[in-house]
């Protein structure tokens, strides 16, 4: 749901756009807050946070919109201003521009004018906010993340998030081709990128399809974490896809004989979340650690060709969902018991 501030002295315009946009409000689409001034605009910012389109009026008491929007554009970079103006007061609205509107609609307002205006501008942000998780999660563009680096991706707001720690709750899932080593032994550099490569188009493709995240490439072996709602369900989908879609694959021509196959390890719980690297390197890779992540690599490490092995906490949480086989107790490293596993079957 995207959140709207209104920032204008005309009463009557908040009873308008909440009649204009009833249906919207009622679906979620859009929330409004509403302000009568400047000033009061800025403190409703400071309360809502999560704020993305500011409509702002231009002739306001206490604080006009023109000195309004050099706090926005200083403040929060991502959040996009449309101003509003009486018709043909260009001067105000060049002034308007330079300082960093996006846009501006006339009064009398046009209302159908202005919910294309307010779509055009929510894309515009949700792009936004997409380009920059795509840099953020960019696996290259993390290794060198310092102080310089995040200034130029957009503001301080979004660098103190791309640095912050955190514990959550999450899937992770390790997904390896089984004997793949023999190929890289065996078979040309080139034939073996590309079969690589190949293989984890696949993967990554059945992975972002369940909304996961693909953390790291490990040799032949990919890493992804699963956030959310229903994470382990999700992430068990995932890898049932991929090892169908792996299955799936054509035997390769050119004298290359092999089929692949995938080894999977999955587990579920709490993990820390954060940047681990050098700082001195200015080598930091934003990804997951701790005890879940471990098991799920040795769950994938005890797995045979074709198999998905969970644990038997995750077993508890997905057993009504998915159809599941005991393998038993097995030893993993650095485990002091053995652990009860489970194979995914469908």
């Amino acid at each position: 749901m995207a959140k709207i501030l209104v920032a204008d002295d005309e009463v009557d315009l908040e009873t308008l756009i909440k009649q204009k946009f009833r249906k919207q409000i009622r679906d979620q689409k859009y929330e409004f807050v509403f302000a009568m001034n400047g000033k009061e605009a800025i403190a409703k910012l400071q309360e809502h946070t999560d704020i993305s389109m500011v409509l702002s009026d231009i002739n306001m008491p206490e604080m006009d919109g023109l000195t309004l929007l050099t706090h926005l554009t200083d403040s929060n970079p991502l959040m996009k201003t449309v101003m509003v103006s009486a018709y043909g007061d260009m001067d105000n609205i060049r002034t308007a521009m330079n300082r960093g509107a996006f846009d501006f609609v006339c009064k009398p307002v046009n209302f159908e004018d202005l919910e294309l205006t307010i779509e055009k501008t929510m894309k515009h942000v949700a792009q936004l906010n997409e380009t920059l998780l795509a840099i953020k999660e960019n696996n290259i563009l993390r290794m060198y993340v310092d102080e310089n680096v995040l200034k130029f991706m957009g503001s301080r707001e979004f660098g103190e998030s791309i640095m912050v720690n955190e514990t959550m709750e999450a899937t992770t899932v390790f997904i390896d081709i089984c004997g793949f080593t023999a190929i890289t032994e065996a078979e040309p550099a080139d034939t073996v990128v590309r079969l690589l490569n190949k293989y984890f188009d696949v993967m990554v493709k059945e992975i972002l399809a369940q909304k996961g995240h693909v953390d790291k490439f490990i040799g032949d072996a990919v890493m992804a974490v699963f956030r959310g709602n229903f994470h382990l369900d999700r992430a068990i989908d995932a890898c049932l896809s991929v090892r169908a879609h792996i299955a799936k694959l054509p035997k390769e021509e050119n004298d290359v004989s092999f089929m692949p196959q995938v080894a999977i390890g999955i587990n579920s719980g709490e993990l820390i979340s954060g940047n681990i690297g050098s700082g001195n390197l200015r080598r930091l890779d934003y990804t997951v650690i701790g005890d879940v992540v471990n098991t799920a690599a040795r769950l994938q490490s005890a797995a045979k060709a074709g198999q998905i092995l969970i644990s038997q906490e995750a077993y508890e949480k997905v057993k009504e969902s998915f159809n599941c086989n005991p393998i038993g107790e097995v030893s993993l490293k650095n485990k002091v018991k053995p652990v009860m596993i489970y194979e995914v079957v469908d």
